[in-house]
């Protein structure tokens, strides 16, 4: 289970987390900066397709990406969380920055995604205060620079390493399991080779028993196995996550919800009524 507020997330069948960008240079190039009817409508829609929880992102993490202020962060975020509240879903938001946590808990976000980790100062006690789940993701570098070169002896050992000193510091400040899921982040700081690795010993990284998010939808590691450009990767980005449910992730943020769903359904219909996660998707 994942406890998210007051929800309770049964991890029995894999979690699909919705997309919402809400920033003006969004990789997959559906952000909706400062149209908050328009991110509205597109929450509704992942709710609709079968989404089990949102994630809310104001600031672009894209390779070369620059920061934003956590006053602009908030100005994007805040409209549409208000607009969201009572949707009958987790709302995750995609922030580093304890300031905007905060705003984001009192308004009404049960999640935060942070591609930090919880590294940056004062992030590990805004989520510990709180009663929110937290997704700690592996990235090597920032943004601007993480994909210039990057380096690793064992990439799937050393994000490992880094999760689990992640997760041992989350407890530390009191922070439960059950509010705890790891993100290897795929493309943060990695090349293909290494995304490709990690995607193949992905239950090396659920073996703690921490439930594991997977984040493959449209990357760029899709369109170099398959030359596609960004607007036709959905056929390989529901062929990763089906791969990475095989091996064990629990969470998949995806764009493409509805898609993915009826993947998931086809792939769990195979596996038969008493199978691990059989549970109807």
């Amino acid at each position: 289970m994942l406890r998210c507020g007051s929800f309770r997330l049964a991890l029995d069948r894999p979690l699909l987390m919705g997309i919402v960008n809400l920033t003006a240079d969004s990789f997959s190039g559906d952000g909706l900066a400062g149209d908050t009817a328009a991110a509205v409508a597109q929450a509704r829609r992942q709710i609709d397709a079968g989404a089990d929880l949102l994630d809310l992102g104001a600031e672009s993490s894209r390779p070369g990406a620059l920061p934003v202020r956590a006053e602009d962060e908030l100005q994007r975020l805040l409209p549409v969380l208000a607009e969201l509240t009572g949707c009958g879903v987790p709302i995750s938001v995609d922030t580093y920055k304890p300031e905007v946590m905060r705003a984001a808990l009192r308004h009404g976000a049960s999640m935060i995604n942070d591609i930090h980790g919880l590294r940056m100062p004062g992030a590990m006690e805004a989520v510990a205060e709180s009663d929110c789940a937290v997704c700690l993701m592996h990235m090597q570098g920032q943004p601007l620079t993480m994909q210039q070169q990057p380096s690793y002896r064992d990439v799937v050992a050393e994000v490992r390493d880094f999760l689990r000193r992640r997760v041992q510091a989350a407890r530390a400040a009191g922070i439960s399991d059950d509010r705890l899921l790891l993100d290897p982040g795929f493309g943060f700081g990695k090349t293909l080779q290494h995304n490709l690795e990690l995607l193949r010993a992905l239950e090396q990284l659920t073996s703690d028993g921490l439930p594991v998010l997977a984040g493959l939808s449209r990357k760029s590691m899709l369109g170099a196995i398959t030359g596609r450009p960004l607007g036709e990767r959905l056929a390989a980005s529901i062929a990763a996550a089906v791969l990475a449910v095989e091996r064990g992730a629990r969470v998949l943020r995806v764009h493409d919800v509805a898609a993915t769903r009826d993947a998931l359904a086809v792939w769990q219909a195979t596996r038969g009524s008493d199978a691990p996660g059989s549970a109807a998707v």
